[in-house]
C-alpha cells in the first residue's frame, strides 16, 4: 500500500495534464486559424507550446521545490522520447513528409540548441569550475534564443507563400469558447504538475533510486504523452507538418523557454553523469536529420522521376523505436551498476 499514493498522485497529475494540455492547444489553435496562421507556423508555435505546457508546469515546481535532477531530467528525456519515441510511433503510423524548411532551418536549430544546452550546463568541463550549474545567467540567455526562434517562426508565414494561402479544415471555435478552455487548460495544468511532482519525488524516495532516473522516463515520457497524442493524431489525419512541426518545436521550447524559466526561477545544478543523456538528445535529432536525408537521396536516385521530398520512412521509424528501448536500457543498467 505505500505506492499506492504516489502512484495515484503520478497518475492523476499526468492526466490533468494530458487534459489541460489538450484544452490549451484546442483553444489556442482556434484563436490562431482565426487569424490565419499556417499548420507549420501552428505547429512551431502554439501547439508546441501547448504540449510542452506540462514539461513547463512540471520544471517550474520542480524548481520551487529545489529537484534539479527531475526538472533537467525531465527536459532531456523528453527531448529524447519526442524524437526516438514519438516520431518514431507516428512515421509507423504513415510516412512523414517534411519541408525543405523544416529539414534545412529548424531541425538544425533544434541540434543548436542542444549543443548550447551542453556548453552552458558543463562548467567544470569547459571553465574549470569545481561544479556546474545551469545559472541564471544561463536562463536569460536560453529566453533570447527563445525569442529569436519566436521572432524567425512567424517569419516563415511571410516568407512562404503556400503557408499563407493554406485553408484550415479543422471546427475553429467561437473566441470566448477558445478563451475559456484555454484559461481551464492552463488550471488542469497547474493542478497536474504539482501532482506529478509529488508523486514522482516520493516513488522515487521508495524505490531508492536517483531522481534523475525518474526524470529521465516515468515523468518524461509522462509529460510528453501531449506530444505523442498530437503527433500521432495529425500523421492518422495526413497533417505531416503539425506532427513534426509540434516535436522539432516542443524540443527547442522544452530548452530554451522551460529550462530558461527555470533556471531564472532557481539556478539548477548539474551532475555530470547526465552528460551521456545529453548526447544521446544530440545524438537523436542528428539521426533524424540523417534519415530524413537519407529517404530524400533515394528518391533522388531510384525514383527520380517523381515528386522529389524529404520523407521518414516506415522502417526508419521502427530503428528509431529500437534506439529508445536501447536508451531505457542503458539508464536501467547505469542505476543498477
Amino acid at each position: 500500500m505505500t505506492y499506492v499514493l504516489p502512484i495515484f498522485f503520478i497518475a492523476i497529475g499526468f492526466a490533468l495534464l494530458i487534459k489541460g494540455a489538450d484544452w490549451l492547444v484546442e483553444g489556442a489553435s482556434s484563436i490562431a486559424r482565426r487569424l490565419r496562421i499556417s499548420d507549420l507556423v501552428i505547429g512551431l508555435t502554439i501547439v508546441s507550446f501547448g504540449t510542452s505546457a506540462p514539461e513547463l508546469v512540471v520544471n517550474i515546481f520542480a524548481s520551487l521545490k529545489g529537484n534539479a535532477d527531475i526538472a533537467i531530467g525531465n527536459i532531456i528525456g523528453s527531448n529524447i522520447a519526442n524524437v526516438l519515441l514519438i516520431l518514431g510511433i507516428a512515421a509507423m503510423i504513415i510516412p512523414i513528409r517534411v519541408q525543405q524548411s523544416t529539414v534545412f532551418k529548424e531541425i538544425p536549430f533544434c541540434l543548436l540548441a542542444s549543443l548550447i544546452l551542453f556548453v552552458m550546463a558543463n562548467d567544470r568541463l569547459i571553465d574549470g569550475y569545481t561544479t556546474s550549474e545551469i545559472g541564471r545567467g544561463d536562463g536569460m540567455a536560453f529566453i533570447g534564443f527563445f525569442i529569436i526562434f519566436l521572432y524567425y517562426t512567424f517569419g516563415i508565414r511571410k516568407g512562404n507563400a503556400d503557408d499563407s494561402k493554406e485553408e484550415h479544415t479543422e471546427e475553429t471555435r467561437s473566441i470566448w469558447l477558445a478563451s475559456t478552455m484555454v484559461g481551464g487548460g492552463l488550471i488542469a495544468l497547474m493542478a497536474g504538475g504539482e501532482f506529478a511532482v509529488r508523486g514522482a519525488v516520493q516513488v522515487a524516495t521508495l524505490l531508492g533510486v536517483s531522481e534523475s532516473l525518474i526524470g529521465l522516463t516515468i515523468v518524461a515520457v509522462g509529460t510528453s504523452l501531449p506530444e505523442l497524442m498530437t503527433s500521432v493524431i495529425a500523421a492518422m489525419k495526413n497533417k505531416p507538418d503539425i506532427s513534426i512541426g509540434n516535436i522539432v518545436g516542443s524540443n527547442i521550447f522544452n530548452i530554451f523557454w522551460i529550462l530558461g524559466v527555470s533556471a531564472l526561477i532557481r539556478p539548477l545544478p548539474f551532475a555530470p553523469a547526465i552528460n551521456t543523456d545529453l548526447l544521446v538528445m544530440i545524438g537523436a535529432v542528428l539521426v533524424l536529420f540523417l534519415f530524413i536525408q537519407t529517404g530524400h537521396l533515394q528518391q533522388r536516385l531510384l525514383f527520380w522521376r517523381m515528386k522529389k521530398g524529404h520523407i521518414l520512412h516506415r522502417w526508419e521509424g521502427v530503428t528509431m523505436l529500437l534506439l529508445y528501448a536501447g536508451y531505457i536500457g542503458m539508464l536501467i543498467t547505469r542505476e543498477v551498476l
